[in-house]
C-alpha cells in the first residue's frame, strides 16, 4: 500500500508505503529525508518506491482538480497468493471524500468520478497510457521485491495473550467484565464473550476495535457491564491464525 498525503503546514509532499500492514518507510518533500523502518537491508527498492510516487503525484488522478490546499492519494498493488500479479487501485480524495478511482487489471482500466466526464478524460487517457506502459509493471516488481525481503515478517503467526477480568464499576455498583486479546499477529482476530455457553448479544457488548501495539502486534477488548448479584458464568474464546483450536478463557480460572 502507498499513502501519498499533501498538507500544509507540514511536508508539501509527503509519503508513507506500507507492506500490508507493516510501515515499510516515509519520505518527507521538504527535508528530502527518507527514514526505512524494520526489518531492511541497504538494497531495499527505496529509491523506486519514491520514484513511483512522485510520478502519480505529478500524473495523479487529481491533477484535473485546480485551487486543493489538501489531497491525498492511494495507490494499492496486489499480489495473488500464486504470485501473480493482481490488481492496482488508484484513489484520489479531497476533504475526507474520494473524488477518483481508478483500478487497472489485465490492461484495462475502469474509472469513476464526481466531476464532469468531460474534465477527466484528458487525464484518464494520459494515466492509462502510463499504467499500461510504467505503472504497473514497475509497481509489481516492487511489491515482488519487498515480499522477497519481508515475506517472514508479513506472514508470521503469533498467539494472542487472553484474559478475562473482571472489576468493579463504582456508578453502577456492579460489575466490568473484559475480555482482552494482547499480542497477536495477523490481525484478524474472532473474539467472543460467552454467558453460561450462549454468545452475548452484540447490543450488550462495548468495545471490539482493533488496536495497534508498539511491537507490531493487535490488541481488541470488549467489555460487558453486569450486576453485582450476576451469578452467570462468563468465557471469554478466541479464534486465530496462530491457534490450532480456539482458545477460551472462563472467569475465574
Amino acid at each position: 500500500h502507498f499513502w501519498i498525503t499533501l498538507y500544509s503546514p507540514f511536508p508539501k509532499f509527503g509519503i508513507t508505503y506500507m507492506l500490508d500492514d507493516i510501515i515499510i518507510g516515509y519520505y518527507d518533500s521538504e527535508r528530502k529525508l527518507h527514514l526505512v523502518r524494520g526489518n531492511t537491508t541497504e538494497d531495499d527498492d527505496t529509491f523506486v518506491v519514491v520514484q513511483l510516487a512522485w510520478s502519480l503525484n505529478e500524473h495523479s488522478l487529481s491533477s484535473s482538480l485546480t485551487g486543493l490546499d489538501v489531497h491525498q492519494i492511494l495507490i494499492h498493488c496486489e499480489m495473488l497468493d500464486n504470485m501473480e500479479s493482481g490488481q492496482i487501485t488508484a484513489k484520489g480524495a479531497t476533504g475526507g471524500s474520494t473524488v477518483v478511482e481508478l483500478h487497472f487489471l489485465n490492461r484495462k482500466t475502469t474509472f469513476s468520478s464526481s466531476f464532469h466526464t468531460k474534465t477527466v478524460q484528458p487525464v484518464l487517457r494520459l494515466l492509462q497510457y502510463h499504467y499500461e506502459n510504467f505503472y504497473y509493471s514497475l509497481c509489481m516488481e516492487t511489491l515482488k521485491g519487498y515480499l522477497k525481503k519481508r515475506g517472514n515478517q508479513v506472514n508470521r503467526k503469533v498467539k494472542p495473550r487472553v484474559r478475562l477480568i473482571q472489576k468493579a464499576n463504582s456508578d453502577s455498583g456492579g460489575f466490568r467484565v473484559s475480555c482482552l486479546a494482547t499480542g497477536f499477529y495477523p490481525r484478524h482476530i474472532n473474539l467472543t464473550l460467552f454467558r453460561d455457553k450462549q454468545s452475548v448479544a452484540d447490543h450488550e457488548i462495548t468495545g471490539g476495535d482493533l488496536l495497534p501495539n508498539a511491537d507490531g502486534t493487535y490488541q481488541m477488548r470488549k467489555s460487558l457491564e453486569i450486576r453485582a448479584a450476576d451469578k452467570h458464568k462468563y468465557t471469554c474464546s478466541a479464534t486465530h491464525l496462530s491457534l490450532d483450536n480456539k482458545l477460551d478463557v472462563t472467569l475465574g480460572n
